[in-house]
């Protein structure tokens, strides 16, 4: 075959891996200077660059390999939002340093957690040695709504301190989740025994008042408290409280008594949900 020919397909290929190199490129720029990562901007983002390559790669093969990863990212944030329901609302940065292989930035994150909501601030350095990467994590601040409970402000606080933005996101979605449960939990029961349950705090409060319209006086109070510590374990504690009337009380003291052992019995035999449902049946049944 003609060495020309030759040299036609190898200056071919050279330009197909030079505009290749140039697309990645602005793929990265798009990534890192993002200040969305909603599926919404994620979308802008694939037709902004499809809109201008597209000149650009005239007469020859579209770059595949990149609109798959632009895709791929796409369906792995959908994931990563429906598995932790974490959903992040704006994301910036800002380089305060470059020298050499040393890279400070500054960066601020917002979102939300299931319904919790949550701002950050940190500075990022990072160190490139060779081919390896480190990274660490300074001046952390952390934004929550919940903060005014005092677990999750002693959380936050050593979260803070240790600049650990790992612990954060992995204890805030356990908690999340929970407090999300309790909500769904409550909801439940008031709409299908509104003659009996009550939330005094609403939805977001931490008790429900199960009374019985027949027997006055008489009401059972389940707390249900969500214990984060400092290193991000969070363990869901419920507990029962009576209160009973004194004329029945002194008639049945030992039965009312052991009411609130039976409901931890009932809560680890059978679960939140069934050990409520079965207490309210109980109360509801009472004449």
């Amino acid at each position: 075959m003609d060495k020309s020919i030759y040299q036609a397909y190898e200056d071919e290929i050279q330009a197909l891996e030079e505009e290749i190199r140039e697309l990645t490129e602005k793929y990265e720029d798009i990534r890192q200077e993002s200040t969305f990562f909603s599926d919404e901007e994620i979308l802008k983002s694939i037709k902004s660059l499809e809109r201008e390559t597209q000149g650009e790669t005239k007469g020859h093969e579209s770059p595949s390999d990149l609109k798959a990863q632009l895709e791929s990212l796409g369906t792995d944030l959908s994931f990563f939002m429906t598995f932790t329901g974490f959903q992040f609302t704006s994301h910036s940065k800002k380089t305060v340093e470059k020298t050499g292989n040393r890279t400070v930035q500054k960066h601020r994150l917002s979102g939300k957690c299931h319904s919790l909501s949550f701002q950050l601030e940190f500075q990022l350095l990072e160190m490139q040695n060779n081919e390896k990467v480190s990274a660490v994590v300074s001046d952390l601040n952390i934004i929550m709504e919940s903060r005014e409970d005092s677990d999750v402000s002693k959380f936050v606080s050593s979260t803070e301190e240790r600049g650990s933005l790992l612990t954060f996101f992995r204890s805030l979605s356990t908690y999340a989740e929970w407090y999300e449960h309790r909500r769904s939990t409550f909801l439940h029961f008031k709409a299908k025994y509104p003659d009996i349950v009550t939330v005094p705090e609403g939805l977001l409060g931490d008790f429900i008042i199960l009374r019985n319209p027949k027997v006055s006086g008489f009401e059972l109070m389940i707390v249900w408290k969500i214990h984060l510590d400092e290193g991000g374990t969070t363990t869901p504690i419920l507990d029962l409280l009576p209160k009973v009337p004194e004329q029945v009380l002194e008639q049945r003291m030992t039965s009312v008594e052991s009411i609130p052992g039976n409901f931890r019995s009932a809560l680890r035999i059978f679960g939140i949900e069934a050990a409520i449902e079965n207490l309210i049946k109980v109360l509801g049944s009472e004449k």
